[in-house]
């Protein structure tokens, strides 16, 4: 999976996207990249229908990525990249790592960047503070060089590798006599430069003595603890400040949490993430990729600055026909051939709006006002575009403009307009293994007039005889559609091209008298009747957005 970019610029159509809406998306994100340099990548909001599968195979275009919402996510923040510690680093080195980056958090990770716990600056000041026991550091498994490490000091005998697991610590202040009487086998002792303290040490089994001052060790007394497994460690310090730095050298792993650790996915949603980081005490939370490795850290602070995904809108500018989280989305640009809609946008955009059949006509406008050169490819894209928007120029919106496009757009692409036309709706009108929902969501949007919500769908095809199928078939979804989506009326039509006619399906209460009134024909018996059974006969009409849509919006508003 690509990395992901914050800065990238999503071209999208509507939900239950059609030809014009993809091949907008991607002619207008190549466009854009063109043009400026930047990250425009075309996208869709649903799936895409045989039709326009037809069109990408024929070109070889592969489909855009698949986006199912544009809502803030963690990975749309800016992410402190804290980097992850071992968990067997020093309560010291822990301590000078958040002062040098400027954290309160660090996370110990595995070498595969898996998260093991956390670590705060309450956890070490409560370890310095709160800690009595002397047999602490041995019941935290100290590493050698951790204490090494803490002391500055060097080793003189022994394995930097070996781990203090057993005894407490001490300091011999005493002469022998009594250092016999309290110092244990395994026990760590911090004493000076005077040799007998330093024997008697060794001889009691201590298994270690930390010498201070940057005292010399003798010989001796180094074979002496070669032979008995004694590790020898100096320091510049004084006994008193050995003795107060060493349980620094214990690892964070003894202090930190493990448990029920709080940490959000890149893809988490920062509306829902806002709730549990209100309702927990922690300054930063780690943040974990799609695999569960550790990423970085975020806090409240952070969401502060969330800055929406940015979006180029085509082919639509009604939210209810948007991708999921449009509303939090940051709308850069509309490129759209419909009426006005709903969409609401948080500042200015560029909007281009054209009474004309296609979207991609707009953008081949675009192509020309800039100069930029229309390969075969986006030719293909582009004119196929026109060619299903348009009804091949059948439908009522078809302008001269989309009749002009369309043939410099096939002339380029090297197409043959009426027999490309008829493969590719042949393509899209093959039904037969598909499922009601499937027929039925292949071109559908919703719409509002007023307080009334609505929903349409549509299927054009060459071949009558499947149309009639599909009437029987898709009457009975109708219902089960209207109440899916808690509309009043659920419209579909069966759009036969080449008689330019629609049989229309209707569901919901006054649905098919309402279309009867709408376009005139309540004094027909005939029609009367068919319309009990949701089902109207119009001819002449094969464009929802310029024939069906506007006629109901103005019935229901009357």
């Amino acid at each position: 999976m690509p990395n992901y970019n914050k800065d990238k610029i999503m071209v999208i159509g509507h939900k239950n996207p059609d030809t014009d809406s993809i091949c907008s998306a991607i002619c207008y994100a190549a466009l854009k990249r063109k043009l400026t340099g930047k990250d425009y990548v075309p996208c869709r909001a649903g799936q895409i229908n045989e039709e326009t599968q037809f069109v990408l195979r024929y070109f070889k275009v592969p489909e855009p990525e698949l986006v199912r919402h544009v809502k803030t996510e963690v990975r749309d923040i800016e992410i402190r990249e804290t980097k992850g510690v071992n968990r067997n680093i020093s309560l010291k080195k822990a301590w000078n790592t958040m002062q040098d980056a400027g954290v309160v958090t660090l996370p110990a990770v595995t070498e595969d960047q898996m998260l093991e716990g956390l670590i705060t600056v309450g956890d070490i000041a409560q370890s310095y503070m709160n800690v009595y026991d002397s047999s602490i550091l041995s019941k935290a498994n100290t590493q050698y060089s951790n204490i090494v490490e803490t002391l500055e000091g060097q080793l003189v005998i022994g394995d930097a590798g070996a781990y203090f697991h057993e005894g407490k610590v001490l300091i011999a202040a005493a002469n022998p006599d009594l250092m016999e009487n309290y110092i244990s086998r395994n026990d760590l002792v911090i004493l000076g430069n005077r040799y007998e303290s330093q024997l008697c040490a060794i001889e009691m089994e201590a298994a270690c003595i930390v010498v201070c001052e940057g005292a010399a060790v003798s010989m001796t007394i180094k074979k002496l603890a070669q032979e008995r497994g004694c590790t020898v460690i100096t320091t510049p310090y004084d006994t008193y400040t050995a003795a107060r730095l060493i349980n620094q050298s214990m690892p964070i792993s003894y202090f930190m949490k493990t448990e029920n650790l709080i940490t959000f996915e890149e893809t988490d949603v920062i509306d829902e993430i806002k709730e549990v980081m209100a309702s927990k005490r922690h300054r930063d939370f780690p943040v974990l990729d799609r695999d569960g490795k550790y990423k970085g850290m975020i806090s409240r602070r952070n969401l502060l600055g969330a800055r929406g995904k940015q979006l180029i809108l085509v082919d639509h500018n009604e939210k209810a026909q948007a991708v999921e989280g449009v509303e939090n989305a940051r709308i850069l640009e509309i490129i759209d051939h419909h009426r006005l809609g709903t969409i609401e946008t948080i500042a200015p955009v560029f909007f281009r709006n054209q009474p004309l059949g296609c979207t991609a006509t707009i953008i081949y406008q675009m192509y020309r006002e800039a100069g930029a050169e229309i390969d075969r490819t986006t030719a293909g894209l582009l004119c196929s575009a026109i060619l299903s928007d348009t009804l091949l120029f059948r439908s009522p919106t078809c302008t001269q403009m989309d009749r002009q496009a369309a043939a410099e757009l096939a002339q380029i692409a090297g197409l043959q307009v009426e027999a490309y036309a008829a493969e590719m709706f042949a393509a899209g009108s093959n039904l037969k293994s598909k499922t009601d929902e499937e027929i039925f969501y292949q071109d559908f949007k919703r719409f509002t007039a007023g307080r009334v919500s609505f929903g349409v769908g549509q299927i054009s095809s060459l071949n009558q005889q499947e149309l009639e199928q599909l009437k029987t078939r898709m009457l009975p979804y109708l219902q089960k559609a209207r109440q899916a989506h808690g509309v009043s009326m659920i419209f579909f039509m069966l759009t036969n091209i080449l008689t330019e006619s629609t049989v229309l399906l209707c569901e919901g209460a006054g649905a098919g008298q309402m279309i009867l009134e709408a376009f005139h024909m309540e004094n027909d018996e005939a029609a009367e009747k068919q319309a009990k059974d949701g089902v109207v006969y119009l001819q002449g009409v094969v464009s929802r957005k310029k024939q069906l849509v506007p006629a109901i919006a103005m019935a229901l508003q009357e």
